[in-house]
């Protein structure tokens, strides 16, 4: 900067200097004085300077005015207020004014460039300001080899320096790097190193360059040990800051900025009830600890995240379910006999069953327990024998339906990932009933589909496994739970649908329909009892007749279970509520005269009435899903060439069986005096009438063969008299299954005699008492003794 345009800049506000010699030029050699407080202005350094005495004002105005230099030096107290001459060190630095700013609140800055040393040599008197004769000290440019040595020694302290400091002003380290001059480095580093000011003049009054670059070297190591130092503690109690205490320190900020925003509602206290109700539940280790994990991320989460309510939701479920085992209550097997007596009428292999798997739970609490299935017809009692036996075990019962099931999912449960995901039916029912030892009725195990979403029937092999289901796997939960002291009842109506693997694993015990004399006394004993509280009345007040009941199940019903007949007995009861309501009775008492009047004309006759004596019929007796049935068998002759017409909604078994028939029967023609070519000239026909009804399976053989053989000598069938039984083209008669529900059927049809395969003689045993009494067995071997005994 020019000193002559510093000079005009400033020549507005300078006016005329105060005091004697009116301002008058200094001699050449010497320069007004600035006394500074504790700065030490190095040469080739840049400084800003307050300044505020009115003398040092006045130095500077005059130094600018006259476009001179002007020199720095330092007090030896800064605390005394006007310094004179004696209170300066001698040695200071000659600088040039770059800048006078003057602050609105009327405070002065200098901003002057250090030039070279100076010494003072005699103080000039009768100025504003001071002033003083000075001498310039040259610094000659020295390079021996021991200056350079510590030139470098230097630079690389000042490099090291810089680099451990904080916020260095840019270009600083490459003035280090390029500066070649000793004198200049020393005066740079010294005056950027933080040191007192008496340190500083001492250094600034060092003339010989080795000492004062020793001196500068000395006290930038000290220096350097210090930030080194530094350095290292910042990095050590960073590393001592370890994870958790920085964990710690976010979470107590975050809960106050959640404070802060007013969105802590209560998100701690819930957290304190999970871990509680963590602790409480009495997980297995390996539970607790996925749960104790989830808790961990719902405590990371804020709660305005989709997974939050996922998480909690699944914590809810992990703390409800009843993870502990519950003491093993003691089992009384009399009484538990007592109860299933009390509730169940008949059954008695049934409840037998029961009570040994009783028993066998009494004395072995912690084994497996088996898995029964309950097979047999609708409204036969499956569905209420299971909450009997929770009833004697004295646990709580929980139902399943898994009728119409398709999806795995349905038992295993869904991956949490999904919307709306639960655990399956299994843990849902445990929760519901919040036992892990309850009675669990899985109903209708037959009806499970197959759909898109995979086979549940595949899913259940393992919840009815009891090696395996100790360690259940729900996909919702992902953590093994342990099914084992469930005590699994399965029912069925149908066996053929239930795949092999999963009815491998249970024990399959079969209800089979029940016979009049035990639907009278289930009607006797439960439905009128219950069908008169459901309708309102009172004991007194209605009267049913054995006879009206007997008649009702004959003539109103045909069934292997009791629904219907439950149905029909609310009917007869609705039509006495009517007149007990109305007032026109007190009591009503039923007959069975009075059915015809309130269900109406009969709608079940007893079949052998409807058969006319016609050569070519059989009365057959068939097995359906609820319970023994009859069914004629008919066949005629008409002309034409030989060929078998079968109808009648028969299955592809039972067409075979009848193809069979006709051969045995073409093979046997002689024996029965049938003349072969009377085949050549016929066509054939067979039909089982209830045409919309499909039937099918080998067990018509014996009858059909009986039909044809009956047709073909026109002979009529002995009207008393039922058959079954399958055939093979050898003649022999081959055992076939349901002879308990057929015999049944045939005594209820009112029929008397019946024709069995002797290799059935087995069954006899299961057959009802009461209609081992009304019927005549006919034990068979071969297909002629069907025709003989038959045959009239």
């Amino acid at each position: 900067m020019h000193h002559h345009q510093a000079h005009r800049l400033f020549a507005p506000d300078l006016g005329p200097a105060p005091g004697g010699g009116d301002g008058a030029s200094l001699p050449p050699d010497a320069l007004a004085i600035l006394p500074v407080r504790d700065t030490v202005l190095f040469p080739g350094a840049v400084l800003p300077i307050a300044v505020g005495r009115p003398s040092s004002v006045a130095a500077v105005q005059h130094a600018m005015r006259d476009g001179q230099q002007i020199g720095v030096l330092l007090q030896r107290d800064p605390q005394s207020p006007e310094p004179g001459t004696a209170d300066l060190y001698r040695t200071g630095t000659v600088a040039n004014v770059l800048r006078w700013l003057t602050a609105p609140d009327g405070t002065h800055q200098l901003v002057c460039q250090g030039v070279q040393r100076f010494r003072t040599l005699d103080w000039i008197s009768g100025r504003p300001f001071l002033a003083a004769g000075i001498v310039r000290l040259d610094e000659p440019d020295q390079r021996t080899t021991e200056i350079e040595a510590r030139v470098m020694h230097l630079r690389g302290q000042a490099l090291e320096a810089l680099r451990l400091l904080p916020q260095v002003p840019e270009g600083l380290v490459n003035t280090v790097q390029t500066l070649e001059s000793g004198a200049a480095l020393a005066d740079l580093v010294a005056g950027y190193m933080d040191l007192a000011a008496a340190e500083k003049q001492e250094i600034l009054e060092t003339l010989e360059l080795v000492p004062r670059l020793d001196r500068v070297s000395a006290a930038l190591a000290g220096r350097l040990e210090v930030l080194r130092l530094n350095a290292e503690i910042g990095q050590r109690t960073r590393a001592s800051l370890d994870a958790r205490q920085r964990e710690m320190l976010l979470r107590e900020q975050m809960a106050s900025i959640q404070k802060q925003l007013g969105e802590d509602d209560g998100k701690s206290v819930e957290l304190k009830e999970l871990t509680e109700a963590i602790e409480k539940a009495g997980m297995p280790a390996e539970v607790e600890a996925a749960a104790r994990k989830e808790l961990r991320r719902l405590e990371r989460m804020p709660e305005a995240s989709p997974e939050h309510g996922m998480i909690r939701g699944y914590l809810d479920w992990m703390t409800d379910l009843p993870w502990r085992l519950p003491e093993e209550r003691p089992i009384d097997i009399a009484e538990a006999r007592r109860i299933l007596d009390e509730d169940h009428f008949g059954l008695g292999r049934i409840k037998q069953r029961i009570v040994e798997y009783l028993a066998v739970r009494k004395l072995a609490p912690q084994g497996k327990a088996p898995i029964l299935c309950f097979a047999g017809p609708p409204g036969v009692g499956k569905t209420s024998l299971g909450q009997s036996i929770a009833r004697a075990m004295g646990r709580p019962f929980v139902r399943v339906s898994l009728g119409g099931v398709h999806d795995e999912a349905e038992i295993r449960g869904h991956r949490r990932t999904y919307i709306g995901a639960l655990p399956g039916n299994i843990l849902q029912a445990i929760r519901k009933v919040h036992a892990r030892d309850c009675v669990m009725m899985l109903d209708e195990i037959d009806k499970m589909g197959r759909g898109i979403q995979g086979d549940p029937s595949a899913a259940m092999l393992e919840v009815l496994d009891p090696e395996q289901n100790d360690s259940f796997r729900d996909n919702y939960l992902g953590v093994p739970f342990d099914l084992s002291r469930v005590v699994f009842i399965a029912t069925a109506n149908m066996l053929d649908t239930i795949p092999g693997p999963l009815r491998d694993r249970m024990e399959i015990i079969e209800l089979t329909g029940y016979t009049e004399a035990e639907k009278l006394q289930i009607a006797r004993r439960y439905l009128v009892r219950r069908q008169r509280e459901a309708n309102g009345l009172q004991p007194g007040q209605l009267e049913i007749t054995d006879d009206a009941l007997r008649a009702i199940i004959q003539d109103y019903t045909r069934e292997a279970g009791v629904r219907g007949l439950e149905r029909e007995i609310g009917r007869a009861l609705r039509h006495a509520a009517v007149r007990i309501a109305e007032g026109s009775a007190t009591t009503v008492r039923i007959g069975a005269e009075d059915l015809g009047g309130i269900l109406g004309p009969r709608r079940f006759e007893s079949e052998v009435a409807l058969r006319t004596s016609v050569p070519g019929v059989v009365t057959g007796l068939a097995w359906t899903p609820v319970g023994g049935d009859i069914l004629f068998i008919e066949a005629t002759r008409t002309p034409g060439g030989g060929r078998l017409i079968l109808t009648g909604q028969l299955g592809e078994v039972m067409r075979e069986s009848a193809q069979a028939a006709l051969s045995l029967v073409k093979s046997r023609a002689v024996e029965f005096g049938i003349d072969p070519a009377l085949f050549e000239r016929s066509d054939i026909h067979i039909h089982v009438p209830a045409g919309a009804t499909p039937k099918d399976g080998p067990s018509a053989g014996v009858a059909m063969f009986t039909a044809l053989v009956s047709l073909l000598t026109n002979r009529t069938v002995r009207q008393d008299t039922a058959m079954t039984g399958e055939i093979s083209l050898r003649g022999l008669v081959l055992p076939v299954g349901g002879i308990r529900e057929k015999a049944v059927a045939a005594a209820r049809a009112g029929l008397t005699r019946v024709l069995m395969p002797a290799r059935n003689r087995k069954d006899y045993e299961e057959i009802p008492e009461d209609a081992r009494n009304r019927l005549e067995f006919v034990w068979l071997e071969r297909a002629e003794e069907a025709v003989a005994q038959a045959l009239g």
